[in-house]
């Protein structure tokens, strides 16, 4: 059996910043070779990185960037499994490093880090991935805006607005983050989601019991009060001033919501 000295544990091990027992073991089998160990290493990591692919990632940050002229916007979620490595110093480099691809080559860009995201999940423990990424580039006159919602940036937003002050796409960015709506407008909805939606409250027991000539009226408000105000941007009503719809806050600003995308790192 090959004798492993401290000193040349030590050296792999600050090359490659994995767990003591692993790097003498790595060394171990590979009789010293210190190229053959850092390989070893990487193999197993990416090996013990797949086994935790089933595990849930509720922890991680959402962080945005915004072009200096907001004319583009990039977001990314990279997720984890518990709160100290979402605040891990290489946790976040990686986390960084994938929004500067995504920001630079588009969100398919992020598959580029397979590799390293897998060999951080072998080296901190955890399940890691990346949860989303978007990048919005502005059109006709319009501008970018995001938010993350601190203090544990698990939470962000990206919209796309044109018109309006130069407030009203934040304050459009904070109430995607609050209420989580699915379509800008009700002309956004798939047809079969409505029609689906429709059957469901006309099946119901609150339904069936009304007098027959009176539940098709009932549906269309059910469907008005308890679908589209729900999840409908331009109906639900505003967090900044619930006497209004965002549609309303929106027409009273001369302003569109073109588009926007919301991550959740949540369990």
């Amino acid at each position: 059996m090959t004798v492993i000295s401290a000193a040349l544990v030590k050296e792999l091990r600050d090359k490659t910043g994995a767990p003591m027992m692993d790097v003498k073991r790595a060394l171990v089998d590979t009789n010293g070779d210190m190229d053959a160990a850092q390989r070893l290493l990487r193999e197993r990591g990416m090996a013990s990185a797949e086994k935790r692919a089933g595990r849930a990632t509720t922890e991680g940050k959402v962080g945005y960037r915004i072009g200096d002229d907001a004319k583009q916007g990039t977001m990314v979620a990279v997720g984890c499994e518990t709160e100290p490595v979402s605040n891990n110093d290489e946790f976040l480099a990686f986390a960084k490093k994938v929004l500067e691809v995504v920001e630079a080559d588009g969100p398919n860009a992020a598959e580029q880090l397979d590799e390293e995201r897998k060999a951080l999940s072998g080296k901190l423990g955890e399940n890691i991935v990346v949860a989303g990424a978007a990048r919005f580039e502005a059109v006709n006159g319009a501008l970018i805006e995001g938010y993350a919602h601190p203090p544990a940036n698990k939470l962000g937003v990206l919209v796309q607005v044109r018109g309006g002050s130069g407030g009203i796409a934040r304050k459009i960015a904070m109430h995607i983050a609050a209420s989580s709506p699915q379509w800008v407008g009700r002309e956004d909805v798939p047809e079969d989601v409505v029609k689906s939606e429709r059957e469901i409250f006309a099946n119901s027991d609150e339904v069936l019991s009304k007098p027959e000539q009176a539940r098709e009226k009932i549906v269309e408000g059910m469907l008005n009060k308890r679908f589209f105000a729900d999840r409908v941007l331009t109906e639900q009503p505003w967090i900044h001033d619930t006497g209004k719809t965002v549609g309303q806050a929106l027409s009273e600003e001369s302003a569109e919501v073109l588009e926007f995308e919301r991550f959740a790192l949540t369990g």
